[in-house]
């Protein structure tokens, strides 16, 4: 993991005994890592066990299953603690309103950040810090093309129950990301959704008479600006394809604004900045603009320190989502250090993060279920 000096393992907890065994097999195939070093933790399998010793806990860390999110929440969140929760943080509109509502009582004394690791991607961070380069923003594309959902215990991530479906449990990341580009909230009410089902899994045994989505178009307007000239509304578009191993790229996000357009790519990890041609450059508009009159610039982001202005040194394995997830840990712990010396708390994605993008995703999935037409 790194951060050595930071981190001490104290509690693993886990109903499934498998579980358990093979962190334990980790820490001893690890034993010369640091933080494995250093850490002698308490295996349990309950976690009402684990609620015993909140007082001596710092940082709980919940990486559950997605339907045991929001009851580990609602637990928790009434104790004075630090939670890094992955999320979704809910996959129902029942948990969603539920954590709602405690969350905002008093009874809540919890200190949330949601992992949105994708915030955090290189590529993503700085298509975003350059956004002010082009204009008001008026389209927003995330595609992602990849391989269907790996083998979970139990089959948890095959059941449409225990996921909120395949717009909640995978893309709230992505409606986090239009959140973040936009900075603004989706138009729920016009959100319209085209999806797939039955392509993946066919060959395994199941149990579930609907299966879950493989791939899906989802369109939304965002809020306007009224600041901004125009009248019309940001539009943002998001296409997923579970069953397209081998695409050039995963991930791809395009933005379009008013004097420009920025273009991400992963795993290529670079972003595309495009200049709209101004009227002196492209004066006959009766033919296309010359490339002369076209500008472009490339930024290569494998640079991880360099694009989100760390000076110190990180934890440099690359990881599933290309050091995201080192990123991420370096803003927490300086936040729970900053809490330490201030009792002030500021996760840069809160718990009304979470709530949001996944209300976004169950909107999109409701959308596609009242639709007597839904595509099979």
């Amino acid at each position: 993991m790194g951060y050595a000096s930071q981190i001490r393992i104290d509690y693993l907890c886990d109903p499934f005994d498998d579980s358990l065994q093979k962190a334990k097999k980790i820490m001893e195939d690890f034993r010369g890592d640091p933080i494995i070093k250093n850490s002698e933790p308490c295996f349990l399998t309950d976690e009402n066990e684990l609620l015993l010793h909140v007082d001596n806990i710092d940082l709980l860390v919940i990486a559950s299953p997605n339907y045991l999110h929001t009851p580990s929440l609602l637990q928790w969140g009434l104790h004075d603690i630090t939670i890094l929760v992955e999320k979704p943080i809910a996959v129902s509109r029942e948990q969603h309103d539920e954590l709602r509502a405690l969350s905002s009582s008093p009874e809540w004394k919890a200190r949330v950040w949601v992992a949105m690791e994708y915030r955090y991607i290189p590529a993503i961070a700085k298509l975003i810090s350059l956004i002010p380069d082009i204009g008001d923003l008026k389209m927003i594309t995330i595609r992602e093309n990849r391989y269907p959902f790996l083998h979970k215990i139990g089959k948890w991530n095959r059941d449409r129950a225990k996921t909120g479906d395949t717009l909640v449990e995978k893309c709230c990341h992505f409606f986090d990301l239009f959140r973040l580009i936009t900075q603004k909230e989706a138009i729920l009410s016009k959100v319209k959704t085209l999806a797939q089902r039955g392509l993946n899994y066919q060959d395994e045994p199941s149990e579930f008479e609907i299966p879950i989505i493989d791939s899906a178009f989802v369109t939304m307007p965002f809020e306007n600006n009224p600041i901004q000239k125009s009248a019309t509304r940001p539009i943002g578009c998001l296409e997923l394809c579970m069953f397209s191993e081998g695409s050039r790229h995963q991930e791809e996000i395009i933005v379009t604004g008013t004097k420009g357009r920025l273009e991400a790519y992963l795993p290529e990890n670079k972003v595309y900045q495009f200049f709209r041609p101004s009227y002196e450059l492209w004066r006959d508009r009766s033919i296309p603009p010359p490339l002369s009159a076209i500008r472009c610039e490339v930024f290569d982001c494998s640079n991880v320190r360099e694009i989100h202005s760390i000076e110190s040194e990180i934890p440099s394995h690359r990881g599933y989502h290309y050091n995201s997830t080192a990123v991420e840990w370096y803003h927490l712990l300086n936040e729970m250090k900053r809490y330490q010396k201030t009792g002030e708390f500021f996760p840069q994605v809160t718990l009304e993060d979470g709530l949001r993008a996944v209300e976004m995703g169950i909107e999109a999935t409701a959308r596609l279920a009242e639709d007597a037409d839904d595509v099979k």
